[in-house]
């Protein structure tokens, strides 16, 4: 199907042109969202009297994205989750998490503008890339930790994923002699 872009759209092409999707693409995404018009010639003469205020409220977005992106960026957010001794989470951090966090700070992000292939399910510093607007996106960073203890200790750089780090023990270190003593027989320890 051919249609007319009526704003930039990521892998396709900029506002006003003509470009062919498939079908469903076309019914089921941009021809709802109106980020596009079925290529007609009296689509093609609407979008071409409409195209100066379409310009006008694509830079309106534009800028306002951008001066959201100015606040964000090199920011830092913490999110506290249970995790294992290894750093595996109990559960995970989705999208819908990141957009709490952000909120939580005053930021009104969307779901559809996080992008996060697969969820976090481990402790630690991540990237989380956010598409504000389709020419604006940053990348902030998101500290997932145990505590705001552990938090503040992985900004630092250190890694929490092991018990020698949690609880300042070496696993490799400890012999049965540590916690046994080797000298006593069974049944003269008494309780």
């Amino acid at each position: 199907m051919q249609v007319i872009l009526l704003e930039r759209v990521n892998k396709l092409g900029q506002m006003g042109e003509t470009v062919k999707v498939r079908d469903g693409y076309a019914r089921n995404f941009l021809l709802p969202l109106g980020k596009a018009l079925r290529a007609n010639a009296a689509n093609k003469a609407r979008f071409e009297s409409e195209r100066a205020t379409l310009e006008a409220r694509n830079l309106e977005r534009r800028s306002e994205a951008q001066k959201v992106a100015d606040q964000l960026a090199g920011k830092s957010f913490v999110v506290v989750r249970s995790a294992g001794e290894t750093g595996q989470l109990y559960g995970s951090v989705a999208a819908r998490d990141i957009v709490d966090v952000l909120a939580a700070e005053g930021f009104n992000i969307g779901r559809n503008q996080v992008d996060l292939n697969t969820p976090i399910k481990a402790i630690g510093l991540h990237k989380v890339v956010l598409h504000l607007h389709a020419e604006v996106e940053l990348e902030i960073e998101l500290n997932v930790a145990r505590s705001a203890d552990e938090a503040a200790r992985q900004a630092k750089g250190e890694d929490l994923t092991s018990a020698e780090a949690i609880y300042g023990v070496d696993e490799d270190a400890l012999r049965p002699e540590d916690f046994f003593d080797p000298n006593s027989v069974d049944g003269d320890d008494e309780i």
